[in-house]
């Protein structure tokens, strides 16, 4: 496709300045209209009402901010409790899933990455690794990536996707990757997508919706960035099956059709983009601070903010984890 197919957006400013070290995991609730993310290093959540929209980038006074201990990496609703935002939802951390209360912040695992025991290098383990991207199937199974922790030494080639299924049990179905993040599923639920950052690609998989399977042995490229020094990261779905593409590095996000086509070109003022977020017919995106601030000084300007742009298309539905019996 030649660049002039490409249609070009500019944001210039962000809608929240949030100043985020690692700004993570935006997701849309419907019902509320609130908009959840995360700052993994901080280890803070935000929950950002979008019908009441700030006067300013710097206008915090309705953003909810939750001071965690552990980080959190990926969240999701969880079935069964409601929709008033009253209720808990569903989340990848530092040591395992959890559930937090989203009127206290009260929080618990239910399941723990490396097991619930003390064994011989468990602790060391929950030290080193930390839930990073995730995303729930249309039978409300949990897929999450977990890679080393960067606060705790170098990326490695040790991460691993989990998938939680509604009885709580943990399986580790792809190994190793570096930086496991984005995660979707075709309209049809017929393919699985992966992204791998350090691998530069968002791979297709064959899926069995009916027992979670993946046919990890007949995948397909389905995306290389084209543009020089960018990494895919985060992406969401729309609601006419394209994908839109976080790509850290060089502060763009693309909007790609399931041909792996390049529709949309967004370009933000800062370089480390992380993930996108549909609500209604915007696009939320997430930002970390820049890597290099004395080579950016502009984009340092802007590192961690929240930005927000119309883009005509609603969001792929979002799914519930669904487990079993409902937890305590």
């Amino acid at each position: 496709m030649a660049s002039s197919d490409i249609q070009k957006i500019t944001i210039t400013t962000p809608y929240l300045a949030l100043d985020t070290k690692l700004g993570e995991g935006p997701y849309w609730h419907a019902p509320t209209n609130t908009l959840r993310m995360v700052d993994i290093v901080r280890k803070h959540l935000y929950q950002i009402p979008l019908s009441t929209p700030p006067s300013s980038p710097t206008d915090f006074s309705s953003v909810r901010k939750f001071e965690l201990t552990h980080s959190v990496g990926t969240t999701a609703e969880l079935a069964g409790e409601g929709e008033d935002g009253k209720g808990r939802f569903v989340f990848g951390g530092k040591a395992g899933v959890g559930v937090m209360d989203k009127g206290t912040g009260e929080w618990r695992y239910v399941a723990r990455w490396w097991g619930e025991g003390k064994g011989e290098g468990t602790e060391e383990k929950e030290r080193l690794f930390r839930g990073n991207d995730g995303a729930v199937d249309r039978r409300g199974r949990y897929f999450l990536g977990v890679m080393n922790d960067p606060m705790e030494g170098e990326i490695k080639n040790e991460g691993v996707v989990f998938r939680l299924d509604p009885d709580l049990s943990l399986h580790k179905i792809l190994e190793p990757v570096a930086i496991p993040n984005g995660i979707s599923w075709s309209l049809d639920d017929k393919h699985i997508y992966f992204t791998s950052s350090t691998d530069n690609a968002i791979t297709k998989y064959p899926y069995d919706v009916e027992t979670g399977d993946v046919d990890f042995k007949s995948g397909e490229v389905f995306f290389k960035c084209p543009y020089e020094g960018g990494v895919p990261d985060g992406h969401a779905r729309d609601a006419e099956g394209c994908f839109w593409i976080a790509l850290y590095g060089i502060g763009k996000v693309v909007r790609v059709n399931e041909h792996g086509k390049i529709l949309v070109e967004i370009s933000l003022p800062t370089r480390c983009i992380t993930c996108p977020a549909i609500a209604g017919e915007d696009l939320y995106i997430t930002c970390a601070e820049e890597s290099d601030p004395d080579k950016h000084p502009e984009s340092a300007k802007y590192q961690g903010g929240l930005f927000k742009i119309n883009i005509g298309v609603k969001g792929a539905p979002l799914n519930e984890f669904k487990p079993a019996k409902k937890l305590a």
